[in-house]
């Protein structure tokens, strides 16, 4: 009796219907596209470019003279 009866998917897809409207559906639907469309072309120029970030060693690390806690220099 899990979440894949038919009776289920015909509820959630009523609710999904109620919130959203028959006609904001398909805008919906149309924006996932396309936000999957790009985050799939990012990851493809990522690839291209050797697809790998810099290392630790190329960042610059601050550095800082170190002084005595007591105020002595």
């Amino acid at each position: 009796m899990g979440f894949s009866s038919i009776s289920h998917w015909i509820i959630v897809l009523l609710i999904v219907l109620l919130v959203f409207g028959a006609g904001k559906l398909p805008k919906v639907m149309g924006d996932l596209a396309k936000g999957m469309k790009s985050f799939k072309a990012g990851l493809k120029d990522e690839g291209e470019d050797g697809g790998s970030a810099p290392s630790s060693a190329a960042i610059p690390l601050p550095t800082h003279a170190s002084t005595p806690k007591d105020g002595t220099a």
